[in-house]
């Protein structure tokens, strides 16, 4: 393994697990030691050299130095810990938003752009890849709880331990950042480093890592077929029902206010919507009437691009209901008919 050099970059930002960083920090240590002193790899933030407040128990860490994008190598994003059973400040969601306002997000739109620069996710790292736009079309992990999120970011989620994309590589769970830290040792030094550091831990790594390569299982061949029905606009609306006409609503997320005009029509028994954000004019999609309530789905760019499902109720002229995205906390629409 003469001549390979291997600089890792571990970043932090003030939410992040613990586990995510350190158990990959230990496994690149250790590769050192097998590899003539040939990986080196730091604890960083976007901020510079600082002390970073993690999720767990607030436990700081020291980053030594800020991401440098002149570093060829492999970044490594951890994902966020704290509480997924609120929409308050410490919720996951909320905190992996955050981090993608910070330079971080920045950062990490220019990295994805350089050819030697591998970008690598832990956990809930990858949906802050996602929610910058940066996993469009890409194949990828995350939490099982956080795979409905990456679908609504048009990512291709894939339930695989690690999911190996080309230049980015996710892993799905807390402890997958043993196994993406191994695969990643594997992959840039070979098996056989690899296999020095597993037994050194005494921890194998788990499952296969998926690629889009090889055949395609037969079982598997129709699964991103989506199933949708002839007749979902076809409805028989209650005649004390009337949605129909143009609603200015206010959609509250936990990270903006989005203004969004609605226009909702009947022909020939056939419901039809489209929506109306600044310049930008979409068709609702798979948009159907059931009893009192409306729901529809809607691809919206602000205040990050988002694929998001709703269900409102009318009555009179004002309406009511939420957005959904994913593990994302529910949004809430508010609106009144103007015509």
């Amino acid at each position: 393994m003469e001549g390979i050099y291997l600089h890792i970059q571990i970043v932090l930002f003030d939410g992040f697990d613990l586990l995510d960083a350190i158990a990959p920090y230990e496994v690149f240590t250790a590769a050192d030691m097998y590899s003539n002193e040939n990986i080196t790899v730091e604890l960083v933030s976007a901020e510079g050299k600082r002390m970073v407040t993690s999720g767990v128990n607030h436990l700081q860490i020291q980053a030594g130095s800020k991401l440098d994008l002149t570093r060829k190598g492999i970044i490594l994003v951890p994902g966020a810990s704290g509480s997924v059973h609120d929409h308050g400040p410490e919720s996951i969601p909320v905190k992996l938003q955050q981090a993608t306002e910070t330079e971080l997000g920045n950062l990490l739109k220019e990295a994805i752009k350089k050819p030697d620069i591998l970008l690598s996710t832990i956990c809930g790292g990858s949906l802050i890849l996602a929610m910058g736009g940066l996993l469009e079309n890409r194949h990828a992990v995350t939490h099982h709880m956080g795979m409905g999120l990456l679908s609504a970011t048009n990512a291709i989620p894939v339930n695989a331990r690690i999911v190996d994309d080309g230049n980015i590589v996710t892993g799905g769970g807390v402890t997958s950042g043993l196994d993406v830290a191994l695969y990643l040792v594997e992959r840039e030094l070979g098996p056989r480093i690899a296999h020095a550091v597993e037994q050194l831990f005494e921890y194998e790594r788990r499952g296969t890592v998926w690629r889009a390569e090889g055949n395609i299982p037969i079982e598997n061949q129709q699964e991103n077929i989506i199933e949708t029905r002839s007749d979902d606009t076809l409805i028989k609306p209650d005649m004390n029902f009337d949605f129909q006409g143009k609603w200015d609503t206010t959609i509250s997320t936990p990270i903006g206010t989005l203004s969004v005009l609605l226009n909702f029509t009947i022909k020939d028994g056939q419901i039809t919507g489209t929506a109306k954000q600044g310049e930008n004019l979409v068709t609702l999609d798979n948009l159907v009437v059931e009893g009192n309530q409306l729901k529809w789905a809607m691809k919206v760019l602000k205040p990050m691009p988002l694929n998001l499902k709703f269900i409102v109720s009318v009555d009179g002229n004002n309406m009511i209901g939420e957005a959904k995205a994913g593990m994302l906390p529910a949004s809430k629409l508010v609106g009144h008919r103007i015509s």
